[in-house]
């Protein structure tokens, strides 16, 4: 079977066509998964680190006797 130079030429187009279709999609999945990865790294950086350590302290104010007065039990 020999083909005419109309359709090799036409094949050759098809062919570069897929090819360009292939190396598009591996281009746009490899950008995908950088931006996953920015994102990730972005929200682990952003977020403080699990079990820090909180301290509150309060005042504890106990009502007293007048001075001069005797509490008796």
């Amino acid at each position: 079977m020999t083909l005419s130079p109309v359709e090799r030429k036409e094949r050759r187009r098809q062919r570069r066509r897929a090819e360009l279709k292939r190396w598009g999609l591996i281009a746009l999945a490899v950008l995908v998964v950088f931006g996953v990865g920015v994102a990730l790294g972005q929200a682990l950086h952003d977020n403080p680190e699990p079990g820090g350590t909180i301290t509150l302290e309060r005042t504890l104010s106990i009502p007293s006797a007048p001075p001069g007065s005797t509490v008796t039990p």
